[in-house]
């Protein structure tokens, strides 16, 4: 018994590295060397001046990890267990970091993917997986936090345009963004 617990892996106690297929240990391997080599020597100083990290953004871009799990518009189609993977390592090195991609991925560009006209996926998607365009998400308000079903921001089209009246807060990536998307669904803004 106790060369069982000797064997354990104190940061992987289920061994959920075994169930990994190569791609996805390869994945998780290559963001945790990025994160060694780039984010830890940075972060601490990054946060005490309040500041992004905003130079790491191209090589987050170059090693595929904005708009990971897309097979078109030059991201990298990667399944969504490698996505998990991405963020956790992240996480490990800077929960903003991690934010970063999980809104500029999932929260930014899927709601384009989906349900973007032909021109919005052009002109974003692959500026968004490069990193040259950086998208923000604006959910929570302050008497609602971030419930959908108690939100008071609504959208009314005028015209060809939409006004939107409400007010929000927290708005991940909204001091550096170039396209926002407003939610929930209903309330979805790309400019």
């Amino acid at each position: 018994m106790e060369n069982e617990v000797s064997s354990l892996n104190a940061l992987d106690l289920f061994d959920v590295r075994s169930l990994l297929s190569e791609e996805e240990l390869m994945v998780q391997e290559t963001v945790a060397r990025f994160v060694d080599d780039n984010v830890l020597p940075i972060i601490r100083e990054c946060f005490e001046e309040h500041r992004f990290p905003e130079q790491l953004v191209p090589e987050i871009a170059s090693l595929g990890l904005l708009g990971s799990t897309f097979n078109d518009y030059g991201c990298a189609g990667l399944n969504s267990v490698c996505y998990g993977l991405i963020c956790q390592e992240l996480e490990r090195g800077d929960s903003g970091l991690r934010n970063f991609v999980s809104v500029q991925s999932p929260l930014v560009m899927y709601p384009i993917h989906s349900f973007g006209s032909d021109e919005q996926k052009n002109r974003w998607l692959p500026a968004l997986a490069r990193g040259e365009a950086i998208g923000c998400f604006s959910l929570t308000e302050s008497h609602g936090g971030s419930d959908p079903g108690n939100m008071k921001t609504h959208a009314k089209q005028d015209g060809g345009d939409w006004i939107l009246n409400g007010s929000k807060m927290w708005t991940t990536n909204g001091s550096i963004a170039d396209v926002a998307v407003v939610g929930p669904e209903n309330l979805c803004g790309l400019g």
